[in-house]
């Protein structure tokens, strides 16, 4: 499913199994069944094409019949469902005596007969909708679709940053330098001489062609020859040689094919040292050509790409990534395009309507040079107009136009599975922190991710996400304390240019403040409820598909307004009530069921949701047995559920990815319950009782070597000693395995891992004796790494060093004891520090670790370090080891952000709940 087709892809697939299942159509309707499904798949292809064209570019006429196909799609699949319901019924199977269950089929049959003689009437009155819309589209020529031609031809809105004065330019003169020293001081004599090429990366806005234009500038003249060429969405590579080409000897070689021209341009670049930007990359497969064409003559040419695209960036040169202005640079930028500088902040302009304003900015350069000019000269009035309204406003002005162009340059050249996903995250208000994992299961329930054989929905999901933060299109939010990408933002000027298209589109439709739901939103089929006060009335929404209450659900109508209800997304209340799920059983469309309430009372009939997909829980509450009745269910996210000795019925759920129980009375039962669950990808839980027997350690141990698709293992279980010793006893982690967090103690077991096995791991934390830190040290890939000891420790107990080259990609290192001495060349890339120090008197010195090697750390941003008295610690030892830490700390180049906290008696770092704190 998707915004420029409407439901028509999942409406398809349910017509093809009408035809060929045992549904006992009648003659007549199985051949309406048969002309619908090719009339829509022709309609289907149409659609796509009209997808894919800016909607200012695209004929009336052939808006109108899109937006009505649209919606003869959703009501199409809304009846087959229906009928699909009626006939192979809803609710749960249930055991029942033997005289019920006879009545019930006799029931059963007659109810089945009337509904397939009503959906034969449904079908031949779609089948009429059907022909129309077919004619329209042959009249209108919906197949041979192309842009507006008076709406396709503008002016390439980047064009005027080639031509910028350079006293208009603000906040270039630092990335300038950076770049100047990037491209000519990497060394002398051969590395001097060798092609360079670096690649400026950054979000659509934030000036990369007027910055490469002025380094273009300030660079060229020593060079022998010079180019910049822009390249843009659709490259031609045979244009684009015959610019380059041209900007070198003046000349255009049009009768040459690109190889030709590719010899041509080797030969001319032989013996010259050049300096060529490509301005605005974006794919790999244009660069691949041009590349082919820029030779490296050892003369010292440089190249310089700019790209929007991560992926682009990296695979042409060394990236350079172009920040935001800095508030002060912003305020500049923003008075030189009021009236030429000469304005200041308003006498009577609110403070915060002015900061806000900015805010909304974000130091994007092309969003505050539009809004500039949006406010230049207009009153104190039209300024609270733009700072209470969503987006920049939509009066006449070319600088706004100029910037939605270039925006939608991005859009347009996502996929539309992409694109889809990007409008639906208008339903979040501004400046809303996304949560990474919340946001993929919601497409999975709204049906935007499409399967793939072997590959989890999760997954698939997860690389739609990854797309497009590699696109621009989201700035990623990660947690410091892991490494971990666990959420994303939208910048405003990016949540403006979605929140209009989505609304022009009807894709989403948003009541907020006290806008009410009218007869206007009959058609509206993904409703947001924002921030408002007054209740939702509790009409008829028979249409809507998804419900999200994002900040408000206390205003949740009731269930019973609902019909063909597909997501119902109820989250950040601090309600208790759970009146919001009466009537949940009725929903049994649902496919995303998400309740952020503080007491959450889960009814027995949630049993009868057969379709339902994820359940996310966010509140204390109690599962129902019914939950075993969900053989669909791929997410079950209860993070303060509980699960007792009696509800062994989890192995049920076999169709589960993602299980997260935060409360679970473990039991044999249960262990071995956990290994049906063979396509589980992620597996988080914690025990509050202790596995002391031998029998369920051994149940639990073989129940995880049956999770052979598992990424993520997050387990914190209580294991006394001995039943310890053989709880991974032949254990081969699958190779897949990202994570694996394991908070029991088990000895030996940071040996038998070997390398080989996990080639993705990326986050371990293990229970370790004192091992050498060098066994982790060959993942390839692990980013987070946290070793933990049972007991406090007294005396010297060193966590081993690194070796040189060891944990390349190591980002953040957390010990409860006090690691050995970084050695340089040993993780490289480390930012984040945790550890413990213990602190005591002797002849031989009085602290356990070498503060001097954290020189050794060039990438250390932040390190915390627990401070632990040993033995009959002298006060002035402790003094001096405190000020030894301090002074070492202080003295790092990096100017570390650093936590030195002190204990007289021993404490476990990890163990300590205010460890992150100040």
């Amino acid at each position: 499913m998707d915004h420029a087709t409407g439901a028509m892809g999942s409406l398809l697939l349910k017509l093809g199994d009408l035809i060929v299942g045992e549904y006992k159509l009648q003659i007549g309707v199985k051949d309406d069944v048969e002309y619908m499904k090719r009339e829509l798949t022709s309609m289907y292809i149409a659609l796509r094409k009209v997808g894919d064209i800016p909607r200012d570019q695209l004929d009336l006429q052939v808006k109108s019949w899109a937006d009505e196909v649209r919606d003869l799609s959703y009501m199409m699949e809304d009846n087959i469902d229906k009928f699909l319901v009626h006939v192979e019924g809803a609710e749960p199977a249930v055991k029942t005596r033997k005289i019920k269950r006879l009545m019930k089929k006799i029931r059963d049959l007659f109810t089945k007969s009337k509904t397939r003689h009503e959906i034969s009437k449904e079908i031949k009155g779609i089948k009429a909708r059907v022909q129309e819309a077919a004619h329209r589209r042959d009249r209108y020529k919906v197949n041979d679709v192309v842009a507006n031609p008076s709406a396709a031809i503008i002016a390439d809105p980047r064009l005027l940053s080639l031509y910028k004065d350079k006293k208009d330019l603000v906040g270039i003169d630092g990335p300038l330098n950076e770049l100047t020293n990037m491209l000519l001081s990497d060394g002398h004599g051969d590395v001097e001489k060798q092609l360079k090429v670096v690649s400026i990366f950054g979000f659509g806005g934030l000036g990369k062609t007027t910055l490469a234009k002025a380094l273009f500038d300030k660079l060229q003249p020593p060079f022998d020859c010079s180019a910049f060429v822009p390249v843009g969405r659709n490259p031609s590579a045979k244009k684009l040689l015959n610019d380059i080409l041209f900007e070198i000897n003046k000349n255009t070689y049009p009768e040459l094919d690109e190889r030709q021209l590719i010899d041509k341009l080797r030969v001319l670049l032989k013996n010259k040292r050049y300096f060529i930007v490509i301005d605005d990359i974006w794919d790999t497969e244009a660069w691949e050509i041009f590349k082919c064409a820029l030779v490296n003559n050892c003369c010292g040419s440089r190249i310089i790409t700019t790209t929007r695209i991560l992926d682009v960036a990296e695979k042409t040169g060394e990236v350079y990534r172009i920040k935001s202005l800095s508030n002060d640079l912003s305020k500049e930028l923003f008075h030189r395009r009021l009236s030429g500088g000469n304005r200041k902040n308003p006498s009577d302009l609110p403070v915060k309507v002015y900061d806000k304003i900015l805010h909304k900015c974000g130091g994007v350069p092309l969003a505050i040079i539009t809004i500039g000019s949006l406010l230049d000269n207009k009153p104190v009035e039209f300024w609270s107009k733009v700072y209470n309204s969503i987006g920049f406003g939509h009066e006449n002005n070319s600088d706004v136009d100029n910037t939605r162009k270039i925006l939608l340059f991005s859009y347009y050249d996502l996929p539309c599975h992409l694109r889809t996903c990007l409008l639906h995250m208008s339903i979040y208000p501004e400046d809303r922190l996304i949560k990474k994992d919340d946001l993929i299961w919601l497409w999975v329930g709204e049906g935007f991710i499409a399967e793939e054989p072997g590959v989890g929905l999760f997954e698939i999901g997860e690389k739609y996400f990854n797309e497009l933060l590699n696109k621009s299109m989201l700035l990623p939010v990660e947690n410091p304390d892991d490494g971990f990408v666990s959420g994303c933002r939208l910048h405003d000027i990016v949540l403006d240019m979605i929140f209009q298209l989505a609304k022009e589109e009807n894709f989403v439709t948003i009541l907020d403040s006290n806008k009410q739901y009218t007869s206007t939103h009959t058609n509206a089929r993904r409703l947001v409820i924002g921030n408002r006060e007054d209740p939702l009335a509790s009409i008829p929404m028979l249409q809507v598909r998804s419900f999200n209450a994002i900040d408000s659900s206390d205003q949740v109508p009731s269930l019973s307004c609902f019909e063909v209800l597909r997501v119902l997304n109820i989250k950040y209340s601090s309600s208790t009530s759970s009146t919001h799920l009466e009537h949940l059983g009725k929903l049994v469309y649902l496919r995303y069921l998400g309740i952020a309430l503080e007491n959450i009372r889960v009814p027995e009939e949630i049993g009868y949701l057969k379709f339902l997909q994820v359940l996310n829980l966010a509140g204390s509450t109690e599962l129902p047995q019914s939950i075993s009745l969900l053989n669909l269910l791929k997410c079950l996210k209860a993070e303060y559920a509980c699960l007792t000795v009696e509800q062994d019925w989890i192995g049920k759920l076999t169709s589960l990815e993602e299980l997260w129980v935060l409360n679970v009375d473990f039991s044999s039962n249960f262990a071995i319950e956990l290994g049906k669950l063979t396509e589980l990808r992620r597996l988080q839980i914690r025990s509050s009782l202790g596995l002391g027997s031998v029998s369920l350690v051994k149940a639990w141990s073989r129940s995880l070597i049956k999770l052979q698709k598992i990424q993520v293992i997050d387990v914190h279980l209580i294991i006394t000693k001995d039943a310890g010793d053989i709880i991974l006893e032949g254990y081969v982690p699958p190779q897949q395995l990202r994570v694996f967090n394991i908070s029991y103690h088990q000895r030996g077991l940071y040996a038998s891992i070997k390398t080989s096995w996990l080639p993705n791991l990326s986050h371990l934390t293990l229970h370790v004796d004192s091992p050498d830190v060098e066994i982790f040290g060959r993942f390839p890939g692990l980013v987070y790494l946290s070793l933990r000891k049972d007991r406090p420790v007294q005396g010297h107990h060193v966590m081993g060093s690194a070796g040189v080259g060891l944990f390349p990609k190591l980002r953040v290192y957390e010990t409860s004891a006090a690691p050995g001495p970084f050695l340089p060349g040993a993780m490289s890339s480390l930012e984040t520090l945790r550890f413990s120090v213990d602190v005591w008197t002797s002849r031989d010195g009085n602290i356990e670790f070498d503060f001097g090697s954290l020189l050794s750390l060039p990438m250390l941003q932040k390190v915390t370090i627990w401070m632990r008295s040993g033995v009959c610690i002298k006060d002035e030892d402790w003094c001096k080891a405190l000020e030894t830490a301090r002074n070492t700390v202080d003295s790092h180049p990096n100017h570390l952000v650093s936590h030195i906290r002190q204990g007289r008696g021993a404490s476990k770092l990890l163990d300590d709940p205010d460890r992150y704190g100040v």
